[in-house]
């Protein structure tokens, strides 16, 4: 979340030319009504199963990016930053429950398994930098698409019912 939060910073000052103010506005705007979408997570995994969710979320995710990043206005920008922040709450702490829940009694294996591929996603900001440097911050943005497209793809099809 923090490496997104870093690149749509210097995408509403590079691309979208507001001013550092206004993209710490931005920021704010995400980071908040994540904590809010985390907080009101809570009561609706009491009715929704948590892979359901996720496949939901992921869903409205892959709609509101584009809308995100094809809306001319900084309003308009804010707003889908905030649908998007609400939509994605949750997803790594319910990936994580799913983790530990799929290996029951084995939390070493999960914590190593954590690290593992911690030190692998940790190569992702460099290669989007790659990237937009080589092409161009715009073009860097569509490429975060491929994490709700991973998240649907990787997901069972059907989402148990006892799922957290």
């Amino acid at each position: 979340r923090q490496r997104q939060m870093c690149i749509r910073d210097r995408y509403m000052v590079d691309v979208v030319d507001v001013t550092p103010s206004q993209a710490g506005t931005a920021v704010a705007v995400w980071t908040g009504v994540g904590l809010l979408g985390d907080l009101l997570l809570i009561p609706l995994l009491k009715r929704v199963p948590g892979l359901r969710y996720l496949q939901l979320s992921a869903v409205l995710e892959l709609l509101l990016f584009p809308t995100f990043l094809l809306v001319p206005s900084f309003v308009l920008k804010l707003m889908a930053l905030a649908l998007l922040g609400l939509f994605n709450a949750g997803w790594y702490s319910i990936l994580k429950a799913q983790l530990y829940s799929s290996l029951p009694g084995r939390s070493g294996t999960v914590m190593a398994m954590d690290n593992i591929f911690g030190l692998v996603g940790a190569l992702i900001p460099w290669g989007l930098g790659l990237v937009a440097q080589r092409f161009d911050l715009r073009v860097t943005m569509w490429l975060l698409l491929s994490g709700p497209v991973a998240l649907l793809v990787g997901l069972p099809r059907r989402a148990r019912t006892d799922s957290a």
